[in-house]
């Protein structure tokens, strides 16, 4: 293959990295690229021009790896996942390309003009292309694969509306578009060169081939274009810039001009606007029909577009396709892009006309699946019907592989027609529907897990018979973040501090951490380290002061909550505690002063969980307006979390609540973030708190509950929870406020469904069971935090032990065991 070199009358300038030269650029970008003069430029084009500045200080290196892994003939990890949560870029990039010191000189220059080097920061809008931790964990493992050398892409969707924007009126989550691109983005390159079609709708017409099997034809289909927008991600230190590439929909005819001459103006632009649609919005409400087909048109779409571009930067090395797995690895970032099993399928056999069983080997040696779920109502399905209308050929490639697939099942267990129905890839119970993880399993060749206990009973209970047929396919892959956005970034002030005594080697090694243990019996490290807390603290409370008008004490113990509103969860169990709380101190009680924090959103239809939020901010009316309190306790919310928020609030949080019912959450990595940071965790051996619990050690971690084998042994001896109700006198007084309306004196029946939930419907998570023994450990964490040195030693170690936890162990494990790739690290130029 033709090495991809620039010519030597073709080099360009490279951009120095020097105050100076930085500073010369700024005013340049800002003149003739933005096109103000400096006495009139806002805010916002400066951080424009900052933005220009860094990025062209990375496309040198993003052109050199993208070279370079022409011409090393290195084989690519694909990462496809429907959510990147990236959050903002210019602060990051600096960091990660370590011009740092010498932007800061450069734009403290700024100075002089009156504008502030927060200020420009602020310009920039998160890019809220995700939920919660399934994309943020997206944007970790890109950063992670940049840093250390691998040749990885990631593929998604360029959302013209991210994660919508939280606004709370009246106690009640509202919510609102989030136009993240208002302005643009600096950091995309549009392509509109590379566009390819997807297909809907149409239907499947057969044909005799020429070797006697039959060939299969998608005619009469709608078509949308995608085109490519790709964003560069650097890594930290080296000279390896990676690529995240997002479709944008495109519709393969603009406008109608008949129908527009005809005086149908709208129709003349309806077939433009019904394409466009399919990258417009973050997960639209799947409440509808219309709903559910756009979210699976959403899936297909950027699915398709993703593969052929995979597919046509393959054919480039000239090699046969059965060698694409030789140089191609996918990873399916949960259920979302699993169709693209069946669309690789479809390419092989369709269009490239490969046989079946050649084709079937390709594809499960090329894809491998991460699951995030134990919840089997979490595990998406869609009715065959509705991928019969938008989906016809895949209908078919799917039933095609669940007939050869249960032959095979058929074979190894004969007698057992209950377990071919459980494993089977169409659920024949509710309607006929497809099980999408199901044909991740059957057609990947590894799927793993995301913390040990999620992958032992993943093993044991939701995929225990695919386990059991084959017992090598499910790994475990542990989650980590990326210290370089949460503790390099987020909290200036404790790396330095940690630099200082560990050198910088920690930001790229995360287990040096493990050097800091001996520095949490120093008396003059834990004091810089309180002091660095303390100072966080101060930061979010002027936050909160901002957002929602409410002045927090820096000094009370910060317990904090943050991810996404759900009812497993338990935000709910935190409120219980805290009306518990309340109830003591109103009695008489004595406790630190406690200030609880929650933030995190709840899906637009999710009606339980927006009623959770409503019930935080009616309980923190009473609560911080009760003039016994004397600031004892508070309630916040904070509003319309994102990265930006999280790297505020992480930093400050002494408590992290990770509190949900064993067995339900994957992993976490909030969990992971917080304890880096030096927040000790109260949570129950659920997800990573149990790896996290092996290496701060039990004596740094407050623990509590049920396990999840006690979980399940208490559903099936019949779990009632009207014993704990009926026995508990202060879980009794507790749920009675809050059915008869203590908290919402105007509408006394408003949390009727929060006391039904937990008592006549079952208590489905367990709440009521985890009760007493929640209040009890909270009770040790009062009596912890009135001990404030040995607190700060007790995190010190945490922040020790969370070596493991960075996002680079996770892809060093992903590169060896799934991937089978070599990360090559760049050096910097």
């Amino acid at each position: 293959m033709k090495k991809s070199v620039a010519p030597p009358e073709l080099d360009l300038d490279r951009p120095k990295l020097d105050v100076k030269s930085i500073q010369r650029s700024l005013y340049n970008r800002l003149v003739y690229t933005i096109g103000k003069d400096p006495i009139t430029a806002t805010d916002r084009d400066w951080f424009f021009a900052a933005a220009a500045i860094v990025r062209e200080r990375m496309i040198e290196r993003w052109m050199e790896t993208m070279r370079s892994y022409y011409d090393e003939d290195r084989k690519r990890v694909y990462y496809l996942s429907l959510e990147f949560l990236m959050g903002r870029t210019l602060t990051n990039s600096i960091l990660n390309i370590s011009a740092d010191k010498e932007f800061e000189s450069a734009l403290a220059a700024l100075g002089e003009m009156g504008l502030e080097r927060l200020n420009i920061r602020e310009m920039e809008p998160d890019a809220a292309l995700g939920n919660g931790g399934l994309g943020r964990l997206a944007a970790c493992f890109l950063d992670s694969m940049a840093t250390m050398g691998v040749a990885g892409y990631g593929y998604g969707i360029r959302y013209e509306y991210g994660m919508f924007h939280q606004a709370i009126e009246g106690g009640q989550q509202e919510e609102h578009p989030d136009n993240w691109l208002r302005y643009g983005s600096p950091w995309e390159f549009p392509r509109p060169e590379v566009l390819y079609q997807v297909k809907f709708h149409g239907r499947v017409v057969d044909y005799p081939d020429a070797h006697g099997g039959r060939s299969y034809q998608w005619v009469d289909a709608d078509d949308v274009m995608a085109m490519a927008y790709d964003y560069p991600v650097p890594g930290f230190d080296t000279g390896t810039v990676n690529n995240m590439r997002l479709w944008a929909a495109k519709a393969s005819r603009d406008f109608d001009l008949g129908v527009f001459n005809e005086g149908n103006y709208i129709g003349a632009v309806e077939r433009k606007n019904d394409s466009e649609n399919l990258s417009k919005v973050l997960y639209p409400n799947d409440a509808t029909e219309m709903g559910r087909e756009l979210r699976l048109k959403q899936q297909y779409f950027f699915v398709s577009a993703s593969l052929q571009d995979m597919i046509y930067r393959f054919l480039k090395s000239d090699l046969p396709m059965d060698q694409l797995p030789e140089k191609v690895a996918i990873q399916l970032n949960d259920t979302h892009p699993s169709i693209a099993v069946a669309e690789l399928m479809r390419l092989l056999t369709d269009q490239y006309h490969l046989g079946w069983d050649n084709a079937w080997d390709i594809t499960t040696r090329t894809f491998s699946y991460t699951n995030h779920t134990l919840m089997p109502e979490a595990l998406e399905t869609w009715p065959a019907g509705l991928f019969e209308r938008v989906l016809p050929r895949h209908l078919q490639i799917i039933f095609e592989i669940n007939h050869r697939f249960l032959k095979d099942v058929i074979h190894h267990y004969p007698n057992d027609p209950e377990r071919w129905q459980r494993m089977s890839l169409i659920d024949e119970g509710h309607g006929k529907r497809i099980r999408m993880a199901h044909l991740a399993i059957v057609g990947s060749h590894k799927v793993n897990g995301v913390a040990a206990i999620h992958t032992r009973l993943m093993k044991e209970t939701i995929f225990a018979d695919f386990h059991a047929l084959w017992p090598e396919k499910i790994v475990n892959m542990t989650n980590g973040v990326t210290p370089r956005r949460w503790l390099n970034q987020a909290n200036p002030g404790l790396a330095e501090l940690i630099t200082g005594k560990l050198g910088k080697g920690w930001i790229k090694e995360l287990d040096q951490l493990r050097a800091l243990t001996p520095w949490a019996n120093d008396a003059g490290f834990c004091a810089a380290f309180a002091q660095i807390k303390r100072e966080n603290k101060q930061h979010l409370a002027h936050l909160v002061r901002l957002r929602v008008g409410i002045v927090l004490d820096p000094a009370s113990l910060f317990d904090v909550q943050i991810k996404r509103i759900h009812e497993y969860k338990r935000q709910l169990l935190n409120m219980l505690h805290v009306i518990t709380l309340y109830n003591r101190l109103r009695a008489g009680g004595d406790a630190p002063p406690r200030t609880v924090i929650f933030a995190g959103k709840a899906a637009p239809g999710y009606r339980m969980a927006k009623l959770i939020i409503r019930l935080i901010h009616d309980v923190a009316e009473v609560v911080n307006n009760d003039p016994l309190m004397r600031d004892r306790l508070k309630v916040v919310f904070i509003p319309n979390y994102d990265v930006s928020s999280a790297e505020i609030i992480i930093p400050a949080a002494d408590l992290s609540e990770q509190i949900s019912t064993a067995g339900t959450e994957a992993s976490g990595t909030g969990n992971m973030k917080l304890a880096l940071n030096g927040a000790l965790t109260i949570g129950t051996l659920d997800g990573a708190n149990v790896e996290i619990r092996d290496e701060v050690g039990p004596e740094n971690i407050f623990i509590f509950g049920l396990t999840a084998d006690e979980v399940t042994a208490t559903v099936a001896a019949g779990y009632n929870p009207w014993v704990h109700y009926d026995h508990n006198p202060e879980l009794n007084q507790v749920l009675n406020m809050i059915r008869d309306g203590y908290f919402s004196p105007g509408d006394r029946d408003r949390y009727k469904p929060v006391f039904d939930n937990l008592t006549y419907h079952g208590d489905h998570y367990l709440l009521l069971a985890d009760y007493a023994a929640y209040v009890a450990c909270q009770e040790k964490v009062a009596g912890a935090f009135q001990h404030p040195e040995e607190w700060v030693r007790m995190a010190i170690r945490n922040v020790a032990g969370m070596g493991k936890f960075s996002s680079d162990r996770t892809i060093a494990e992903y590169a060896r065991t799934i991937w089978n790739v070599t990360p090559v690290p760049r050096p910097t130029r």
